[in-house]
């Protein structure tokens, strides 16, 4: 373990200090065609303990999960690449039987010519078509997802307001590339550009049109011994989209729909019914009052480059969840996966307003309140169990299943009463199917409380208290949280907090590790110092076992327990 911290000790002081020298050249060129280099780096170190008491067992004396990416800019021509180093990875990087992110090397690497508005990338790259539906290439590091492609990109400009990308390769699959081949292209056409009426009246209306294929390798047969069933499963399947996009001041509206053809795999079960989305979301924002309304229905539209992959790995696209990404630590508990395969209907509204300063309700500083409601519910289906190779349930459009997912009903307060005290609260009432997204477990309902203070102490001195309360009957039952946070401007940061499960003790259907009860002690302390574009953070506690969302997308995490360190660094 010394042996391992002292390499990438090593290794981050070097390329810090050789990144340094070209940063400070590049940042302020003396001419358009001199190039500029920049980079970061970014270095999760955990030195693990074993907790039987939470379930935490350490894989090793030392994980980490290190990253270096490096960027050179000039007139013509772009380059980059990123290093990983993952040998150890921290817990949940790893998935069995598949080795996961466990490995080092250069996944990402890439080059991209330019030509006025036009570019072309050959290597590695990210993008996405619309919202998503039907092609997300995207990294995002606290959910363990890289699903970049690897191929080239072709972005054209040919008029003013239009815009044509092309793009074909193989999708990353940990530290391969065996996934199937995934092409497609994208149009989008801002009809102000040519339209006059519409800019001389402040509209912007954009249309869009993509179309996504996948060609999959391998056998086409896929041999089910239970039923001794042969299936011939399409080489090909095909994915188109059509948005539509209006804005006119404050108001905007976004209608969008796609569909998938067959596409049996095992996340529907080897059915061959085709899939579909449907968006339609409106906003409203002018000072001090911004509303917000969503809704989308989505039908088996799992869409993996690989039939028999699981988990999280070779997504092609991605579906927004339509329910609100929580910070608190409380509120995020029970976070929301959407339902790609099995399909949902979802709804999201939101209202914030902004009391004027000196009035009744404002105060002398002002308050803004915000509500938000979403709802996800399943969609109708004919109730019948289809077997493998069967076209797969049939569904009426607008009508909704007999289950409901997921119900969040949020109010935030925000409101400074002194020039030295600021207060934001939070009640937030909580429905959560835990047999959906989980696979286990029933309905749960939970009200959940939150204060959240910040003191002005001094000038450089900052203290931010938060206190949270989540009650429930369902689950292990009711828990507390606090938090107390000393920021010391312009370095130092200390943190300390605990959540601790004071509710119920495990159930039949629940138990817990050795049959103990559930009041346990999360607890966590952390020093964090920054200077320059250098961030280090130092810490010891225990972290829940749990699910990590963000947008719809989840990722288990194992409970954990030892030392922490992080680094990051931009030059």
């Amino acid at each position: 373990m010394k042996r391992q911290l002292t390499t990438l000790a090593a290794l981050c002081c070097l390329l810090t200090a050789a990144a340094q020298e070209p940063a400070g050249a590049g940042s302020t060129p003396k001419s358009a065609d001199e190039a500029t280099v920049s980079g970061s780096i970014q270095s999760d170190m955990l030195v693990p303990q074993n907790d039987k008491a939470i379930g935490a067992t350490k894989d090793g004396n030392f994980n980490t999960n290190t990253y270096i990416d490096v960027l050179m800019q000039s007139r013509y021509v772009d380059a980059g690449g990123r290093f990983e180093y993952k040998e150890h990875p921290l817990p949940g990087y790893a998935n069995y039987p598949e080795t996961g992110f466990k490995g080092t090397g250069l996944p990402n690497f890439w080059l991209k010519g330019k030509l006025g508005n036009n570019e072309l990338t050959v290597g590695t790259f990210y993008e996405q078509f619309g919202s998503g539906f039907i092609l997300r290439a995207y990294e995002e590091r606290s959910l363990g997802i890289d699903n970049s492609l690897l191929g080239a990109r072709l972005v054209v400009r040919p008029f003013r307001g239009v815009t044509v990308k092309a793009l074909t390769g193989w999708q990353r699959h940990y530290w391969t590339w065996d996934g199937g081949q995934v092409s497609g292209a994208d149009l989008e056409i801002g009809l102000e550009q040519w339209i006059r009426p519409l800019r001389d009246h402040d509209w912007r209306l954009s249309i869009g049109a993509s179309w996504v294929n996948k060609r999959e390798t391998g056998d086409s047969v896929f041999t089910n011994t239970l039923r001794s069933q042969m299936l011939n499963l399409p080489k090909y399947v095909n994915a188109w989209d059509v948005r539509v996009n209006l804005n006119k001041g404050p108001w905007g509206v976004l209608l969008e729909y796609a569909q998938k053809t067959q596409d049996p795999s095992a996340d529907n079960y080897f059915v061959y019914k085709k899939g579909s989305a449907a968006l339609l979301s409106g906003s409203y924002s002018k000072r001090g009052l911004s509303v917000l309304l969503q809704a989308k229905r989505s039908e088996n539209m799992a869409f993996r480059s690989r039939r028999l992959q699981t988990g999280n790995a070779l997504f092609i696209n991605h579906l927004p969840a339509f329910t609100l990404d929580h910070t608190y630590a409380l509120a995020a508990l029970y976070p929301y996966a959407t339902q790609l395969a099995d399909g949902e209907w979802a709804y999201q509204a939101e209202v914030g307003y902004t009391f004027k300063r000196r009035t009744w309700l404002g105060g002398r500083y002002g308050m803004n309140v915000k509500v938000n409601y979403s709802y996800v519910r399943s969609i109708d289906d004919d109730g019948v169990e289809y077997p493998y190779g069967a076209t797969g349930y049939k569904s009426k459009f607008f009508k909704w299943g007999d289950a409901t997912y997921y119900q969040d009903l949020n109010v935030q307060l925000s409101r400074r009463f002194t020039r030295g005290f600021k207060l934001n609260l939070m009640y937030m009432n909580q429905r959560y199917n835990q047999l959906v997204v989980e696979r286990h477990g029933g309905m749960i309902h939970s009200n959940i409380f939150v204060a959240d203070g910040l003191f002005q102490l001094a000038p450089k001195t900052q203290l931010r208290c938060e206190l949270q309360y989540l009650q429930t009957k369902q689950d292990l039952g009711d828990w507390v949280y606090g938090l107390l946070e000393l920021s010391l401007a312009p370095h130092w940061m200390l943190t300390v907090s605990d959540m601790w499960n004071c509710g119920n003790t495990a159930t039949e259907a629940l138990p817990t590790y050795n049959n103990e009860n559930t009041h346990h002690h999360y607890y966590q302390g952390f020093v964090t110092y920054s200077v320059g574009s250098h961030r280090i953070q130092a810490g010891y506690g225990r972290t829940r076992a749990g699910y990590n969302c963000s947008g719809g997308v989840c990722r288990y995490v194992p409970a954990t327990k030892g030392f922490t360190l992080s680094y990051n660094y931009n030059f």
